[in-house]
């Protein structure tokens, strides 16, 4: 089952319960994904590009969620956590600091990476071996901190 037909199904289910926030997240993803599917002109989408809309989506529900935090707004946080609750649900789980950091050694051990010099290589092939499990943020640090010590 592709992941425009789990959101559809999800969108009945949601729809029969009566399950309002459920819908509108639901209803969010599939905008998001259809909006990207016509701007090719032929109506489709990628797996990885469905993957990187959602990671998007995801990050900026949680960016939302701090900012309204922040400023002393939790009821808005609260619909933001939930919607970024609904997205991880459609997205790979994520991987823990100690797999992306085994990751990362695996990386710079096979590239022969020696300091900073070597980020950009290292960089580049960990994020495209982790794309969509593991936040580029994240991966960052632990790129640099590797490649420090």
């Amino acid at each position: 089952m592709s992941l425009t037909d789990k959101i559809n199904e999800g969108i009945k289910d949601a729809m029969r319960s009566k399950e309002k926030p459920l819908l509108e997240a639901l209803r969010s993803i599939k905008a998001a994904l259809l909006l990207e599917a016509t701007k090719g002109g032929d109506g489709e989408i990628s797996e990885k590009a469905e993957l990187q809309i959602l990671t998007k989506m995801h990050k900026q529900r949680k960016e939302s969620a701090a900012i309204y935090r922040e400023q002393g707004r939790d009821d808005l946080a609260k619909d933001e956590d939930f919607q970024a609750g609904i997205l991880e649900n459609f997205l790979p789980k994520q991987l823990s600091d100690e797999e992306i950091e085994k990751e990362v050694e695996e990386i710079i051990t096979r590239t022969g990476a020696e300091g900073m010099k070597d980020m950009g290589k290292v960089m580049g092939q960990a994020s495209a071996k982790m794309a969509g499990r593991a936040d580029g943020k994240k991966i960052s640090e632990i790129v640099k901190k590797k490649l420090n010590s």
